[in-house]
C-alpha cells in the first residue's frame, strides 16, 4: 500500500482551526508538507509553514499532537496519507505565500470542506474538545 508521509501544524484558535487552501483546488488541508532528505520533522515543519503561510515557528514550542491515515485525497484508491500532527506557537502575520491562495478558520460545522484525513483530524479534535 503506497503512503504519502506528510506532516501538518494543528494551530486552533476560539475553536476553530487554520486551514488553507491551494490554487486552483477546492478542498482545505492542515498546513504542512513533506520533509526533504535529511531534516527531522520539526524542521521540514518549520520550513513548510514559513514557504506556506509566511510564519516562523518556535521550534521550543512544537510538541506532537498524533498521527492519522486516510485516502489521499486527488489520489488512486488505496494511496494513504499519513500526517503527523504538530501544534507549537509562532512568529509573524500569517498570510497565504507559496501555493496557497487562501487561509481559513474552519470549524467543526465546515467538516465537509476538508481532505479525507482532516476529517478524521477534524472527528478527533471534537472528541478532545478543541474544536467547535
Amino acid at each position: 500500500m503506497p503512503v504519502i508521509d506528510k506532516l501538518a501544524w494543528i494551530h486552533i484558535r476560539d475553536g476553530r482551526i487554520l486551514s488553507a487552501r491551494s490554487r486552483g483546488k477546492q478542498v482545505y488541508f492542515i498546513p504542512g508538507g513533506k520533509r526533504e532528505t535529511g531534516e527531522s520533522d520539526e524542521q521540514a515543519l518549520v520550513r513548510e509553514i514559513q514557504e506556506e503561510l509566511s510564519v516562523a515557528l518556535e521550534v521550543d514550542t512544537i510538541r506532537p499532537l498524533g498521527v492519522f491515515e486516510a485516502q489521499a485525497h486527488g489520489q488512486a484508491d488505496g494511496v494513504v496519507v499519513r500526517m503527523t500532527c504538530f501544534t507549537g506557537e509562532y512568529a509573524g502575520r500569517l498570510q497565504p505565500a507559496a501555493e496557497i491562495e487562501e487561509i481559513a478558520w474552519l470549524a467543526y460545522a465546515d467538516r465537509e470542506r476538508v481532505s479525507l484525513v482532516a476529517q478524521i483530524i477534524f472527528d478527533w479534535l471534537r472528541d478532545h474538545d478543541l474544536l467547535s
